[in-house]
């Protein structure tokens, strides 16, 4: 494992960040394409996907309610995670994550998500939540939730017809 640190994230870390989530997600979004096909992707995905980076760049401002870390080693970073918390009903999410994809596999993502509990505990969260997909693209983000200790969980399954 890697020894890493985090520190608040901020807009002059964008590029990084950006360039993690495209590698990232490449192959979670080729797998949506692959499973979908290529007309209900593009009419019923595709703009998801590419909303993503937009998403990124508003969890960065100041106003926003999500919280930004980005995870160094040696002053470069490898990762990042965010999260947010209704103080009104005291449950913390867990939300836009990438680790780049050459450092993958090591515990990254892992100590990440276990850092945003830690710091959601301690802003008064009393449950944490987590969203991620089922298809074979998210099994290692479903790994890594499961090691940082997410084990209530309810299926959902996102059916589509192509009319």
């Amino acid at each position: 494992m890697p020894d890493i640190t985090f520190r608040r994230a901020h807009a002059d870390d964008y590029t990084r960040l950006e360039q993690i989530r495209v590698a990232a997600f490449a192959p979670i979004f080729r797998s949506f394409q692959e499973i979908l096909g290529d007309t209900i992707y593009a009419l019923a995905q595709a703009h998801e996907d590419k909303a993503q980076g937009a998403l990124l760049t508003e969890m960065l401002t100041d106003d926003s309610p999500w919280r930004v870390y980005a995870v160094e080693m040696d002053e470069m970073i490898l990762g990042f995670v965010s999260f947010c918390l209704d103080t009104e009903h005291a449950v913390g999410e867990i939300g836009l994550n990438a680790v780049d994809p050459e450092y993958a596999g090591k515990g990254i993502g892992t100590k990440m998500y276990q850092f945003a509990l830690e710091q959601l505990k301690s802003a008064g969260a009393q449950v944490a939540t987590v969203s991620t997909g089922g298809d074979p693209s998210h099994q290692p983000a479903l790994s890594a939730y499961r090691k940082a200790g997410f084990n209530v969980e309810i299926s959902s399954v996102w059916l589509c017809k192509e009319l």
